[in-house]
């Protein structure tokens, strides 16, 4: 191929992702389906973005998928009645091609293949949600809600609540709303309503409200009802903290982001989300390292059996550890944070039980906090029931990662240069690093990288979904 028609060849891709563009946005403002590629969001996806996302399938299958091949399959999404749902073109343009010469039956194949989401959801209310606390999770739980302003949206980003309110306040939230170290600018526009006290994002009108425990907000007085708060500030933990948001009028149910004590509920999206009871609360999201190493647990358990094994976290550090060196409460985090490797604990390994009862008393953990602002590791060190081998685990797996119930929350890679910085912005719960496994007999040590902040912060609106009974269909199936 010449130089030009490289270049060409290039020029179409754009022009295609280009024209996918609008009709991606309206698929979600309008009928709430978030189209995927091969487990990839498009949601408010670039060109360059899309172009990418259809280039990985060639890794995933073998096969390349054109823009032109799956285009079709896009503007065919636009003309069926279906709702609320993420809607995978990449499985399904593969799918089609491979028993398909031409597109005239494009239209009737997708009418046959997502009647399950025909008006899915239609029925189901819009809810409130607030969130308690600005800090790490709290700010990227607001992108993500903000993302998906629209008609169609069913989770509504209602309030923030602050302690505090100092002069200046509101315009420093927002510009940390604005402006990220690690995860880049707000994809939109910010707006201060300074006389209402109020945020304006991407056209989504968000109530500042300032209050020093969770007993005292009155929520209905701001037209908030039966809302979902979600404490992002890890004081409360136990059912008597957590309970207090449930005296303030207009709120109904609590999600922590963080390791719950007690017998609240450790929900791992994608893995035990079923366990929530609509009598339910009070729940938990667990930690960004048990979303990180469930779904792996329970993949490999459910075909080789662990009988024990260890989980190593290496962690970015957090705002719990000082910048220099100064006192803490806690074993040696009170050492310089960007200096140092931090040897500490983590209740991720024995936390996993809460999830997947099955691996009770099976698996212990320590973690290393390392001078990394975002994105950690773990390293997971299980004997097996059943022998396997590198090859065939990471064909497992990476099987798992594109067609099992966990595709949503185990991403796979097989690449020999990936380092942390390149899983920033990673949606899943976890990225198996296949170049890194090591397995022999019923030996097996994986690596698993995981955006300790973006792709936990994911997790949780999975389970905030969950909580709120507004269920997402992942078609197709298989």
């Amino acid at each position: 191929m010449s130089a030009d028609k490289h270049l060409q060849s290039w020029q179409e891709r754009f022009e295609m992702a280009e024209a996918m563009q609008p009709l991606l946005g309206k698929l979600y403002r309008n009928q709430g389906i978030e189209v995927m590629v091969y487990g990839k969001p498009l949601l408010n996806a670039s060109t360059i973005e899309i172009i990418k996302s259809h280039r990985l399938v060639r890794r995933h299958v073998g096969e390349k998928l054109r823009l032109r091949e799956s285009f079709p399959f896009v503007v065919a999404l636009s003309k069926l009645a279906i709702k609320h749902c993420r809607v995978d073109i990449g499985k399904l343009a593969i799918n089609y091609w491979r028993n398909n010469k031409d597109a005239s039956g494009i239209e009737a194949y997708m009418t046959q293949e997502l009647s399950e989401a025909v008006n899915h959801g239609d029925d189901t209310p819009a809810r409130d949600v607030v969130l308690y606390g600005f800090g790490r999770i709290g700010r990227l739980l607001a992108r993500l809600l903000i993302e998906r302003t629209g008609k169609s949206n069913k989770l509504r980003l209602r309030a923030i609540v602050l302690r505090g309110g100092k002069k200046g306040d509101l315009e420093k939230r927002a510009s940390l709303l604005r402006r990220d170290s690690v995860h880049g600018p707000f994809n939109g526009s910010v707006e201060v309503d300074e006389e209402n006290n109020a945020i304006i994002a991407n056209g989504t009108y968000i109530q500042i409200i300032y209050a020093n425990s969770p007993d005292q907000v009155d929520y209905t007085q701001y037209d908030i009802k039966d809302a979902l708060i979600v404490d992002n500030t890890g004081i409360w933990k136990d059912e008597e903290g957590l309970g207090l948001h449930l005296k303030s009028p207009g709120a109904s149910k609590v999600l922590l982001t963080a390791p719950a004590k007690g017998a609240i509920k450790n929900i791992v999206y994608g893995v035990n989300e079923n366990d929530i009871l609509d009598e339910d609360t009070i729940v938990s999201a667990a930690s960004c390292t048990t979303n990180a190493i469930t779904p792996v647990l329970k993949a490999v358990n459910d075909k080789y059996v662990i009988e024990n094994g260890h989980v190593e976290t290496i962690h970015s550090y957090t705002n719990d550890q000082n910048l220099i060196d100064n006192y803490h409460s806690a074993d040696r985090r009170g050492r310089s944070a960007p200096l140092n490797m931090v040897i500490t604990e983590t209740g991720a390994a024995k936390a996993v039980a809460k999830a997947l009862p099955v691996l009770a008393g099976k698996l212990t953990g320590n973690a290393i906090r390392v001078p990394t602002p975002n994105v950690s590791m773990a390293i997971i060190s299980v004997n097996l029931q059943h022998e396997t081998n590198r090859d065939e685990l990471n064909e497992y797996l990476k099987d798992v990662a594109l067609q099992s119930g966990l595709q949503n929350q185990i991403d796979f890679t097989e690449s020999t240069e990936i380092v942390s910085s390149d899983l920033v912005g990673s949606r899943y719960a976890g990225v198996v690093d296949s170049q890194a496994t090591i397995a022999e007999g019923k030996r097996a040590i994986l690596y698993v990288w995981y955006d300790n902040e973006f792709g936990y912060s994911c997790q949780v609106v999975g389970v905030m979904q969950k909580m709120l009974g507004l269920t997402t269909l992942s078609l197709p199936k298989s």
